[in-house]
């Protein structure tokens, strides 16, 4: 058996599920409310507070699926009773963000300034931080996979450097940084 799979998903308090035709599993919580399509070879089970999840078989595919699908829903739990937050800083002279609703205009070290229009799902705050700390964006949503992604993307914009480590980088991220050149002795 897949041992995340075989793992119930427990509903904390404030959060209900419920079984759709089509094997579709929506989670309503104080967060949000979120929807997954399970694959209809996966069985799913909602007893009181508990969602489990069987398999027909022990092919891989069906092993892969279980695991997978138990995951999904486990994720969508979490985010309607808790949320997903991810930190981002930005290191370098002049590299700032703004947010203005969910329009973020970043200003990083190019001739121009990038504009991001974010998704309803996320909420977007750039926290004030103290002189000489690196500025922050903060980025918040009921969806992992989504705010995984836009955070993704702001990261794309630019991506640390591995010399001066200059860039956007995840809050808590550790760099690998380079030796930079040294000057032969004659």
């Amino acid at each position: 058996m897949s041992r995340i799979g075989k793992l119930p998903v427990n509903l904390p308090a404030g959060v209900t599920a419920e079984l759709l035709p089509g094997n579709v599993v929506k989670v309503k919580g104080p967060k949000g409310e979120m929807s997954q399509k399970v694959d209809p070879d996966i069985t799913v089970t909602i007893e009181g507070t508990e969602i489990k999840f069987t398999r027909p078989t022990d092919q891989p595919r069906h092993r892969s699926m279980h695991g997978l699908y138990r995951a999904l829903v486990n994720n969508m739990v979490v985010g309607v009773s808790e949320g997903f937050t991810i930190k981002q800083e930005f290191v370098g002279v002049g590299y700032r963000v703004e947010a203005a609703g969910q329009m973020l205009t970043f200003s990083l070290g190019y001739s121009h300034s990038i504009q991001l229009m974010l998704p309803k799902e996320i909420t977007a705050e750039t926290p004030q931080v103290k002189k000489g700390e690196n500025p922050l964006l903060v980025l918040t949503s009921c969806d992992k996979q989504l705010v995984g992604q836009v955070a993704a993307k702001i990261r794309s914009f630019r991506k640390p450097e591995p010399y001066k480590g200059k860039g956007i980088k995840y809050s808590g991220e550790q760099l690998r940084r380079k030796a930079g050149k040294t000057a032969a002795a004659k």
